[in-house]
């Protein structure tokens, strides 16, 4: 049997866990902001440390670190493609993704409000 699966969901698990606790002792929106930037820190180091070790690159990275914040992983693919020398697509991806985001939290926010 894989490890793969019950490697990221105790990841996962204990990710989220840390998020609320941290997001709780600091208070939203700042403690968010704080996930954000601790999880992209981590990723970070981890990217480098971990190398190809992938039963613990599974369960920090995608598991804990995707549970405590997906802007890790954002971070970490756009310095990706800027050290690639993508430059402009580095910022495109960054534009797009948060501009597309909040269009899309309005439109959530807008029909969840419609139906309510």
């Amino acid at each position: 049997m894989s490890l793969t699966l019950p490697l990221i969901a105790l990841g996962g698990a204990v990710g989220s866990v840390l998020r609320y606790l941290m997001v709780s002792a600091i208070g939203a929106p700042w403690g968010v902001a704080a996930v954000n930037v601790l999880g992209s820190f981590v990723i970070g180091a981890l990217f480098i440390l971990l190398d190809a070790r992938a039963g613990w690159q599974l369960f920090l990275m995608t598991g804990a670190l995707g549970g405590f914040t997906t802007f890790s992983a954002f971070s970490l693919d756009t310095l990706k493609l800027v050290e690639q020398g993508h430059t402009l697509q580095a910022a495109s991806y960054v534009l797009i993704s948060v501009a597309l985001s909040l269009i899309a939290v309005a439109l959530g926010v807008a029909l969840a409000r419609s139906l309510t």
